[in-house]
């Protein structure tokens, strides 16, 4: 079973991410199980999907998370994609699921984020690191979420800045 890293520890990963479909989302066959969809599915089935409790979704970094806005919370994992590690608008859509829409929940990171993006992306919210790539040591990869030990600003994490903290 596929490894992932969720509040500092390595754990199995019991969830299935499943890939954007080449053609029509809104015809994608979601399957049973703990599955993890594009939102886009979501949106188009949720009709017929919303009494299921094994649902995720997971966000584009082109989604907004207005997408499921108030409809966060019903989901127990939300996934942002890094389609490139250079992309950084799913920080975004992660600060904004914790902050404005309240996402208690597991946030995951998925696709091509790097180990040195690790504490930032906690700083956002995110609890959780799927790697896309398999060759990632992950007992090396916990130790990025310990990068930094202080920080000037405020964040999902510590929502004080350092003067209010040392005040």
């Amino acid at each position: 079973m596929p490894k992932l890293i969720k509040d500092g520890s390595i754990i199995d990963n019991e969830w299935t991410l499943i890939a954007k479909p080449e053609g029509d989302v809104a015809a994608l066959e979601v399957p049973a199980g703990q599955v993890i969809i594009p939102v886009g599915t979501w949106l188009a089935q949720k009709e017929t999907l919303q009494t299921r409790t094994d649902i995720g979704v997971w966000l584009d970094s082109d989604d907004s998370a207005e997408l499921i806005g108030a409809d966060a919370n019903r989901f127990p994992v939300i996934g942002v994609n890094f389609p490139l590690f250079m992309d950084g608008r799913s920080f975004s859509t992660a600060r904004l699921l914790r902050e404005r829409y309240g996402f208690t929940g597991e946030l995951r990171a998925v696709g091509n984020f790097i180990r040195d993006q690790l504490c930032y992306l906690r700083r956002c919210g995110v609890n959780a690191f799927a790697f896309a790539n398999p060759e990632i040591n992950l007992e090396e990869a916990v130790k990025s979420l310990q990068d930094f030990q202080e920080y000037y600003q405020a964040s999902v994490d510590q929502p004080l800045p350092l003067f209010r903290r040392r005040a």
